[in-house]
Order: C-alpha cells, then sequence, then structure tokens
C-alpha cells in the first residue's frame, strides 16, 4: 500500500530549507573536472547528512521544485551511502539522474513519488 506520510514530511522538509545551487548545468565536478552536471545540482541550506554537508538535491526540468523521487546511493570506494532529493524532475531527468549515480563505484536505486 502507498504511504503518503514520507512525502508529506519531505515536501514539509524541503519548504522549510533554502535551496542552494552551487553546481549549475553544465559546469565541472571540483574533483572530477571530465564530469558535467546535466542538471542543477547542490543543496538545502541548514541540513547535514552524514558527510557533514547539506543534503543534495538535483533540480529537474520542471516549473516547480516540489519532491518528485529521492536517489538512494551507495558507494563502495567510499564508504558512504546517502539520499539525494529530486526536485521537479520529469521521468526522463530522473532516468539521468539515476544513471550519473549508477556509474563506477556507484551503485543507486530511484524512489519515484
Amino acid at each position: 500500500m502507498y504511504d503518503t506520510r514520507f512525502w508529506q514530511a519531505l515536501d514539509t522538509f524541503v519548504a522549510s530549507h533554502n535551496i542552494i545551487i552551487d553546481r549549475p548545468h553544465g559546469s565541472a565536478h571540483p574533483r572530477y573536472p571530465k564530469f558535467r552536471y546535466p542538471l542543477d545540482y547542490g543543496y538545502l541550506d541548514g541540513t547535514h547528512f552524514s558527510d557533514k554537508d547539506g543534503i543534495d538535491i538535483w533540480i529537474g526540468s520542471l516549473a516547480h521544485r516540489e519532491p518528485t523521487a529521492v536517489v538512494v546511493t551507495l558507494d563502495l570506494l567510499k564508504s558512504e551511502s546517502e539520499i539525494k532529493i529530486l526536485l521537479g524532475c520529469t521521468p526522463a531527468d530522473m532516468q539521468l539522474i539515476l544513471a550519473v549515480h549508477n556509474d563506477g563505484d556507484q551503485s543507486a536505486i530511484l524512489v519515484t513519488r
């Protein structure tokens, strides 16, 4: 059965924090300059994840910035796992983001709304 509590809580969580885009579409990754961000990427200001940084977000091509999915990642090289919140993403945006996180030593799963 589909439980809406998570998505309602995520809506409230996202709405209560400022979105910071620190890696705009087309910009290079700071440590891996060959990688270009296919969509805007950033974080929610005032939030924290296990890496002590803000919770990561991807901004899709839809006009609204409401949560449409989350990606759960596992990085075998870094021995860490994270979630990334997808805001305003189309199905094509989601597949693009999932492909980014299913590369090399990374694995990811997409959980859609």
